[in-house]
């Protein structure tokens, strides 16, 4: 038999340690652009509650907390002890496990989610074992949706932020265009992989599910959010006139594929 896989160490200290996750989705505009984003476009998609949803990498429990307040039947799985801990802190079943290999039954549920391990797994082969195991234990008929981190947000949100301005970022920003990796070690973000919209409806295919529909979750407006506040230092609430034009221009995306290069991230609704 194959070792089980495991989840590299400077995943795992990044998201320990270095990172809170728990704050990503709401303590900037982007952040709560993206999660609003979600939120909505899972809406159009899911069955009605109640119904069984597996929340696949799943972090502190941010979606799994407004799922489950909409009255699903949410179980959350994630590698990082710090999330599962702080999962079952506001209430959410959890446990430790790993997407490539999920300690869960075959058609167990009628929703599996994966909107962060695809992020974090560089190689083709370890991102295929990942939708391999969502259709495995989703309901035949059942909904897989599955997160991505777009190709070319490390530009723009660079563009944005450190106006490219360090040979370093530059160089990292110019390897993941090319490669659409950025590899263990280097400074700024943990290993991860960045999805071109082909790339990402491909590997759903490819895993045996059909009917994908993908969405570029935040639009084509969302850098300008981080400009706003990475050089005021004003934090912009949902009510601000440059959040809701940011995400109005989502919406309006939404139909438009070429304009899914625009978004920070990739969503793919796909069925079992």
């Amino acid at each position: 038999m194959s070792a089980e896989p495991q989840v590299a160490p400077e995943i795992l200290h990044f998201y320990g340690t270095d990172f809170d996750e728990a704050t990503r989705l709401t303590g900037t505009a982007d952040g709560r652009l993206e999660l609003v984003r979600t939120r909505e476009l899972l809406r159009r998609h899911l069955p009605g509650a109640p119904a069984d949803v597996l929340d696949v990498g799943g972090g502190p429990g941010v979606h799994a907390a407004w799922l489950a307040g909409d009255g699903y039947r949410v179980h959350l799985v994630d590698p990082v002890p710090r999330h599962v801990e702080a999962a079952r802190g506001i209430g959410v079943g959890a446990e430790s496990g790993d997407a490539r290999a999920l300690p869960v039954a075959d058609a167990s549920y009628d929703v599996t989610l994966v909107l962060g391990p695809l992020y974090h797994l560089l190689e083709r082969d370890d991102r295929d074992l990942a939708l391999a195991e969502a259709r495995r234990v989703t309901r035949p008929g059942g909904l897989v949706a599955a997160a991505a981190i777009g190709r070319y947000a490390s530009l723009f949100e660079h563009t944005a932020t450190t106006l490219l301005a360090k040979d370093r970022v530059h160089d990292a920003v110019r390897d993941i265009l090319t490669t659409g990796r950025h590899d263990p070690g280097r400074k700024g973000f943990t290993a991860a992989y960045f999805h071109t919209a082909a790339g990402l409806a491909d590997e759903l295919r490819d895993a045996g599910l059909g009917e994908v529909t993908l969405y570029g979750v935040e639009g084509p407006g969302w850098a300008q959010l981080k400009a706003v506040e990475q050089h005021t230092g004003q934090g912009l609430a949902e009510n601000h006139p440059a959040f809701e034009a940011a995400l109005r221009a989502a919406r309006l995306a939404d139909g438009y594929p070429e304009l899914l290069a625009g978004a920070s991230h990739l969503l793919a609704v796909a069925r079992r």
